[in-house]
C-alpha cells in the first residue's frame, strides 16, 4: 500500500502542474482528497471528490475521474478503478505530459483483470520498452498462449537481468518446449540447472528435454551424471520418461532410453519393463530386438500371449519357420487354437511356396 499511496501522490503532483487551467475549486478538492488518501482516511476522499462539480466535458471532468480511479485502485476495486482511468485517458482532457504514465497504469488494471488483448494495445511496440513493460507484454502474450510472441521479449529481460528470478527461465523452458523448440528449451534449463545443481529434478527435467529433442543418448549420460552426483530419482520419475517418449510418437528414442536405464541399472529390470521395451521396439519396427525380448519373456513365463506375439514378430519379417515353432509353443501354453490354425495355414502356405522357389531357382 505504501509504494501504491507514493505512485498516486506522484500522479496528483503532475497533475499539479496544470493547476492554472484548472476551475480552483476542483483542484482543491482534488488536493484535500489526496491529502485524505494519504493518510488512509478513504471516505474523506471520496466526500471531497463527491462535493466537486465539473462541466461536461471538461478537464476537470477528467481530473475528477482519474481521481476516483486511482481511489477505487487504492481500495482494491481494480474493475471500478479501470473504468474510471480508462474514461479519463479516452476524454482527451488529460495533460500530454502524464499520458504515458496513465497508460502505463491503466495496462497494470488490465493486466490484474486479464483482460490481456487491452494490454497489449496499451503498451505498444517493445522496441524500446523498460523492463517493466517487457514482463508485463510477457505475462499478456502468455495470457493469450502466444509463446512466440512471448518468448523474444523474456530473452530480452533475461540478457537484460542475468539473475531475474527461476521463474522467468523456467517460462522460456516450458514455451519453447511447448513450441517444439526442444534444443533451445534445453538451453535454458541448463541456465536452471547451473543455478541448482543439487536438485534432483532438473536434472530430470534436462534429460526430458534431450529425450524429447531425440538425443537419449545424452539424456542417459545426464541422468548418469546425476546419479554420479549422489543424486536419486524414484521409478515412477524414470517410468514418466519413457512413456513421455512413447506419448510423444518416438518409440524408437523411448526403446533406447529404457534399454540404456536398465543396462545402467537406474532402473531394475523386472518384467513389465522387459514386455514395455519390447513394444517399444516393435513399435519403432525393430521386430528383431522386440522378437528376442518376447521369446524371452514368453520362455520365463510360459505365457501364451507372449509366445503369439513371438510368432507375429517372425512372419512379419517372413521368418515361416521361426514363428510355425512359436506358434507351436503358444499352441501347449493354451493360446486360442482358431487363431493358432489361421496364422498356421497361413505360414506353412508361405513356407511350401518359398521353398518350391528356392527348388526352381537351383534348376
Amino acid at each position: 500500500m505504501p509504494r501504491l499511496l507514493l505512485l498516486i501522490s506522484l500522479l496528483f503532483a503532475a497533475s499539479a502542474q496544470a493547476a492554472q487551467s484548472v476551475d480552483p475549486s476542483v483542484f482543491k478538492a482534488l488536493e484535500r482528497a489526496q491529502s485524505a488518501q494519504e493518510k488512509g482516511d478513504y471516505g474523506a476522499a471520496h466526500r471531497a471528490l463527491k462535493q466537486a462539480e465539473a462541466k461536461p466535458g471538461s478537464a476537470e471532468e477528467a481530473l475528477l475521474w482519474r481521481s476516483r480511479a486511482y481511489l477505487a485502485w487504492a481500495e482494491g476495486n481494480n474493475r471500478q478503478a479501470l473504468e474510471l482511468l480508462d474514461k479519463a485517458i479516452a476524454s482527451g482532457k488529460l495533460d500530454e505530459a502524464i499520458l504515458p504514465n496513465e497508460r502505463l497504469n491503466l495496462a497494470k488494471l488490465n493486466l490484474v483483470e486479464r483482460r490481456y488483448a487491452k494490454v497489449v494495445s496499451l503498451l505498444g511496440s517493445p522496441a524500446n520498452a523498460s523492463e517493466e513493460v517487457l514482463q508485463m507484454l510477457v505475462q499478456a502474450y502468455q495470457g493469450l498462449g502466444q509463446h512466440a510472441k512471448a518468448l523474444p521479449l523474456a530473452e530480452r529481460y533475461v540478457q537484460a537481468n542475468p539473475n531475474a528470478a527461476d521463474t522467468w527461465l523456467q517460462f522460456l523452458v516450458a514455451g519453447n518446449a511447448e513450441l517444439k523448440r526442444y534444443e533451445t528449451a534445453e538451453r535454458w534449463q541448463s541456465r536452471l540447472l547451473a543455478r541448482h545443481p543439487d536438485q534432483a529434478k532438473s536434472w530430470r527435467q534436462l534429460a526430458g528435454l534431450q529425450q524429447m529433442a531425440g538425443d537419449e543418448d545424452k539424456a542417459l549420460a545426464t541422468l548418469r551424471a546425476a546419479h554420479v552426483k549422489g543424486l536419486r530419482f524414484t521409478e515412477a520419475e524414470l517410468d514418466n520418461l519413457v512413456l513421455l517418449a512413447s506419448a510423444a510418437g518416438q518409440p524408437w528414442q523411448g526403446a533406447k532410453l529404457l534399454q540404456g536405464m536398465l543396462d545402467s541399472r537406474l532402473l531394475p529390470s523386472d518384467a513389465k519393463r522387459r514386455e514395455r521395451l519390447g513394444m517399444l521396439w516393435w513399435q519403432a519396427r525393430e521386430r528383431s530386438q522386440a522378437a528376442q525380448i518376447y521369446r524371452n519373456l514368453a520362455a520365463q513365463s510360459g505365457s501364451a500371449t507372449f509366445w503369439l506375439n513371438v510368432a507375429q514378430l517372425e512372419l512379419e519379417q517372413a521368418h515361416w519357420q521361426a514363428g510355425l515353432d512359436a506358434l507351436k509353443q503358444a499352441e501347449r501354453a493354451g493360446a486360442e487354437r482358431r487363431k493358432v490354425r489361421s496364422w498356421r495355414e497361413w505360414a506353412e502356405g508361405e513356407l511350401s511356396f518359398e521353398r518350391q522357389r528356392q527348388v526352381a531357382s537351383t534348376r
